[in-house]
């Protein structure tokens, strides 16, 4: 830092992750116009998609539709979920792939329960959500038991039980009465998560109570990592379980349970989605892509709940975008290529931070100073 606590644009891109991530989220749409504009397209045409999303407002018809606010709020609430469960075991020494897997099994009991559960207003859907995520727990808990008992790797575990989760979901739902190979019967209205007040409050979105969920799940993420006993234990594990056990944190037990919250936030997704976007349950063919799209989410936000949860909403404005944007002529495969973009650059940060130190070396007198 230079004297009277000046600090120059490349110095704050060293010491700050977040810097870092909105660089390469500008580096991201950047090349995406430029692709466009090597298609011969106009790339107002993107931007004109992502302020209608954001805004409601279409620019070309002067209307304003809220409708489109809602939908992208909705699906980037198991964007942030997901995010929080790859960000929770990153924090903790772990990777985990898992997420979707997890997802998959929170999803597949929120639906078992609301089609076979107790018709109690509230109730209903409360106990599905809770289950849910008990689910997700046990499958992240099994990849962390694996790993602490076994050594197993939780790359390779997460990726089987991916697998495993959703060619059970298959089998349990197809058992639902019914059930055919697409959708189950309708919900009760007691388990769904739609409320006529966001209804008429978003013009019929898809928006529901699940946001209430996702604002504890961001809060309870940020107090358990940053300011609990149990946070520490988890971190002080993943840095270093040797260093951790020496000083009488059970290791075992906190991979374990690492996994397992971290799989709670799948599972909390996963009822989301299936309480709150649809009227039925569905037989789930491929997957979704939630859990994969976490990851990406997870290592935009840095692992923090602020950061996650503006990288989901970025993620989820980029996905509800893609219909409008082939309205304006831009081919959606854009905002899959700026999410890629995005996930390359935030791997390279290190090289990105290597340049930036050779360049001031060469250049510190051609600094500029942020006041």
């Amino acid at each position: 830092m230079r004297p009277g606590g000046k600090r120059t644009i490349r110095q704050i891109l060293l010491e700050s992750d977040a810097a870092i991530s909105v660089l390469v989220v500008l580096l991201g749409f950047l090349c995406g116009t430029l692709l466009i504009l090597c298609t011969g397209r106009n790339p107002l045409g993107m931007y004109k998609a992502l302020l209608q999303v954001m805004t409601g407002y279409n620019v070309d018809t002067g209307r304003w539709i809220v409708r489109y606010i809602g939908d992208w709020l909705a699906l980037s609430m198991p964007l942030i979920l997901c995010g929080l469960s790859m960000g929770f075991a990153a924090r903790t020494g772990l990777f985990n792939i898992g997420g979707e897997g997890q997802y998959i099994v929170g999803l597949t009991v929120a639906q078992i329960v609301a089609l076979l559960g107790p018709q109690i207003p509230y109730i209903h859907w409360m106990l599905a959500i809770v289950l849910a995520m008990l689910g997700g727990a046990f499958w992240g808990g099994i990849v962390g038991w694996l790993k602490a008992k076994f050594e197993v790797s939780e790359v390779v575990a997460t990726i089987m039980l991916n697998y495993i989760a959703l060619y059970l979901s298959r089998i349990f739902i197809m058992k639902i009465p019914g059930t055919n190979t697409y959708q189950t019967p309708l919900y009760p209205e007691t388990a769904s998560l739609r409320s006529a007040f966001l209804d008429k409050l978003t013009g019929t979105s898809s928006f529901n109570l699940g946001f209430i969920f996702v604002i504890l799940a961001l809060v309870l993420y940020h107090v358990i990592i940053e300011k609990t006993k149990l946070g520490f234990e988890l971190r002080a594990t993943g840095f270093n379980k040797d260093a951790a056990r020496s000083n009488g944190i059970p290791v075992v037990k906190s991979i374990i349970l690492s996994m397992a919250i971290a799989g709670a936030f799948a599972g909390l997704a996963g009822a989301i989605v299936s309480l709150g976007s649809l009227k039925y349950g569905r037989v789930l063919a491929v997957n979704d892509g939630y859990g994969f799209t976490g990851i990406a989410v997870a290592l935009v936000g840095n692992s923090t709940a602020v950061g996650t949860f503006l990288a989901g909403l970025l993620f989820g404005l980029l996905s509800s975008a893609q219909s409008f944007m082939e309205a304006n002529g831009i081919p959606k495969e854009i905002t899959f290529i700026i999410q890629g973009l995005v996930v390359v650059f935030i791997a390279i940060r290190t090289g990105f931070r290597i340049f930036i130190r050779k360049s001031m070396k060469k250049n510190k007198t051609k600094e500029y100073q942020i006041e």
